[in-house]
């Protein structure tokens, strides 16, 4: 991703002549790295990709509500959070799936998806991350993937820095764990 500047986007997207310019700036800008958030939390190409334009659409209907009081990065990775919240508590519901049973239904998505290149190492690591607590197995795919500060996921998920990398911490050593026994 370029590096863009933050002010002179808000800047374009709060004038009427420049709001569309802007908005097409914002969506090229941050498409790439919200589409590997979501992904890693839904793991279907297809399922993040219909996400990805719910957030954008979710994105314009409240930019007129965007106050500017965190980054405009930090409100469009909470958008796209939520988004995959919903949408996997969607397909819970649809599928008559238990929070216990999730981890069989995300680990079938991964078997089933013809996009995921991974090797076996990659397909054991997923496994072992699907394991994981939701917000676990969020603060992990945040830390290790997307090599975020845990001052940026603390914005982004309203919790302590503290508390997100006793996370972190717990998520890697059940990760060690997991992979461990499988060897």
């Amino acid at each position: 991703m370029g590096m863009i500047d933050e002010e002179i986007l808000l800047d374009e997207l709060r004038n009427p002549l420049t709001i569309r310019k802007g908005f097409a700036r914002l969506v090229s800008e941050y498409s790439e790295r919200l589409y590997w958030q979501i992904r890693k939390m839904v793991l279907s190409h297809d399922d993040a990709n219909d996400i990805l334009q719910d957030v954008f659409i979710k994105a314009w209907t409240n930019l007129e509500n965007f106050r500017g009081e965190s980054k405009l990065t930090t409100w469009l990775y909470r958008i796209a959070i939520n988004e995959s919240i919903t949408f996997l508590n969607k397909k819970r519901i649809q599928n008559n799936i238990s929070i216990d049973d999730d981890n069989i239904f995300l680990l079938n998505t991964i078997e089933s998806d013809e996009y995921f290149d991974g090797d076996e190492a990659q397909k054991l690591l997923q496994k072992a991350i699907l394991t994981l607590p939701d917000k676990q197995r969020l603060v992990f795919q945040m830390k290790y993937f997307e090599e975020m500060k845990y001052e940026d996921m603390s914005e982004i998920l309203g919790t302590s820095v503290g508390a997100l990398k006793a996370s972190y911490h717990h998520a890697v050593k059940k990760i060690e764990k997991i992979l461990g026994e499988t060897n």
